[in-house]
């Protein structure tokens, strides 16, 4: 990268990979398109271009909405439950210093992220940018290539969109330390095999999600009601791999868990709560989807 456009690279960086994770809901790919945008920057006439963070935010943008085009047949054959691939806080640079203020961590979480994944790529381009990077409409035209009224027009088609969606989960989060106990206790229930202890966390019709990618073993539909997913879980439990580890990490802006084989990454939890009951579980099994993820 040329020197006079690292400081531009360091700046935009973070608020450049929020809008491809959130858009895509793939790490590594919204890694690569920020390195292709800014070669794309580092290449072109920059000497025309009035305004760098509209310019770099465009790019980020389209090549987000060429890769989605793409992926429709892909995602239309893929096996089982679609997830997005985990983001942890602690293992990217892009939560340094000026990131915080970009990515916010509730339109980060899993089932945030889910909901984006129900509208087209003109509805979630604006509603990222308007919602939750806060840009004003005659950026968001500029980025997107609508007038500023069309834009707007978008927006609360897809703010709308999102509202019918989330129905309950609109109700309040648990706060994190609140969470993050939850989720201790969680893995306490599931290693010391407590049937009723985990009954007692979870809501009745609570559902999970395992996303394997048809590349190893995994439900290929969701599992729903506290009968089923309770069996399921100390069914896994007890088949524990070699070399078993695991810890909790802050994934995807809230509490969650890492599991390891000898040290490798084999499978990432998060979750969604109603009150204080536990009403959604996110697994991550598709080894392409934690690939990123650092070894134990």
């Amino acid at each position: 990268m040329e020197q006079a456009t690292e400081p531009l690279y360091l700046k935009y960086k973070p608020l450049m990979f929020s809008i491809a994770y959130r858009m895509l809901g793939n790490v590594e790919d919204a890694e690569d398109i920020v390195q292709e945008a800014f070669l794309a920057w580092s290449e072109g006439q920059r000497e025309q271009i009035r305004n760098s963070k509209a310019y770099l935010c465009k790019i980020v943008a389209n090549r987000c909405i060429d890769r989605i085009r793409a992926s429709i047949k892909t995602r239309e054959s893929y096996v089982g439950p679609w997830l997005p691939s985990p983001f942890l806080e602690e293992e990217s640079s892009l939560f340094d210093g000026p990131a915080e203020s970009y990515l916010h961590k509730e339109s980060l979480s899993t089932a945030y992220l889910l909901l984006l994944q129900q509208l087209t790529w003109a509805e979630r381009a604006v509603f990222i940018l308007r919602e939750v990077l806060q840009f004003d409409y005659d950026e968001i035209a500029d980025i997107v290539g609508k007038s500023s009224a069309n834009c707007r027009q978008i927006f609360r088609r897809a703010r709308g969109a999102i509202s019918g969606l989330a129905g309950s989960a609109a109700s309040a989060p648990l706060k994190p330390e609140a969470l993050r106990e939850k989720v201790e206790q969680f893995v306490n229930a599931i290693m010391s095999g407590n049937t009723g202890q985990l009954v007692g966390m979870l809501k009745a019709d609570a559902t999970m999600y395992s996303d394997g990618g048809g590349k190893v073993t995994a439900a290929v539909r969701p599992i729903q009601g506290v009968e089923r997913v309770v069996p399921f879980l100390l069914g896994v439990a007890g088949k524990i791999p070699p070399g078993f580890a695991y810890r909790i990490a802050a994934v995807n802006g809230q509490t969650g868990i890492v599991c390891y084989s000898e040290g490798v990454p084999i499978n990432v939890f998060t979750f969604r709560a109603e009150g204080d009951l536990i009403s959604e579980i996110y697994i991550v099994l598709n080894p392409d989807k934690i690939s990123h993820i650092r070894k134990l």
